[in-house]
């Protein structure tokens, strides 16, 4: 019985990975990339997230409350885990281990944008707009850290959805399970530009 519900719930860990977590992901970078056609564009997508109906229930069920299942059954296959890298030097095992290091860098990553963005909102600290980022971006090592947070969160991402495809079911052969590997490279490639490109334009306007 605990075999089958350990299996229930990494299945269901490894879709809450894709949907909804990397539809938001994918959302969430598209609307910081308005930053890069000038600070009213973003104001405007971010005002228009910010005003949707219901937006706290949905952030609560849809974001919030799968993002911390995620994340917690995350933290605990890391820690139970085994990486074959010290004995086989295959690529899949060394993007397994990859995928456990960025799951938690993300973790933290996240929790800290969270803390600097969403919660000093709602206590009424700062408000939603452009110079939100501006003003943490300006400090160099927060750059950087945001940068390394972005690219570990899209690399664990595209990973993860590779490994959905798998164990979903989709990917069953050699061969598919090659391409998977090259489209999901190109959704990592593309999403890191993405999110990128916009902590740039925050934090040098370039």
């Amino acid at each position: 019985m605990a075999e089958h519900r350990e299996f229930f719930y990494r299945r269901l860990h490894s879709l809450l990975g894709v949907i909804p977590i990397g539809v938001f992901l994918i959302q969430h970078l598209v609307v910081n990339h308005f930053a890069v056609y000038g600070e009213e564009s973003f104001n405007q997508a971010a005002s228009f997230m910010h005003d949707l109906p219901f937006r706290l229930a949905l952030e609560i069920l849809v974001i919030y409350l799968p993002i911390l299942f995620h994340a917690i059954l995350g933290v605990y296959i890391v820690f139970v885990g085994k990486s074959n890298t010290n004995h086989y030097g295959y690529f899949r095992n060394w993007m397994y281990l990859m995928q456990r290091i960025t799951g938690i860098i993300t973790f933290v990553f996240i929790a800290w944008h969270v803390w600097e963005t969403r919660v000093q909102i709602g206590l009424g600290n700062v408000e939603l707009d452009y110079n939100l980022m501006e003003n943490i971006l300006s400090n160099p090592v927060m750059f950087w850290f945001y940068i390394i947070g972005v690219i570990s969160t899209t690399f664990h991402f595209a990973n993860g959805l590779w490994s959905f495809l798998v164990s979903w079911g989709f990917t069953q052969s050699p061969k598919s399970q090659k391409y998977a590997t090259y489209a999901t490279l190109i959704v990592f490639l593309a999403l890191s530009y993405v999110g990128v490109r916009a902590l740039i334009q925050f934090a040098y306007g370039v």
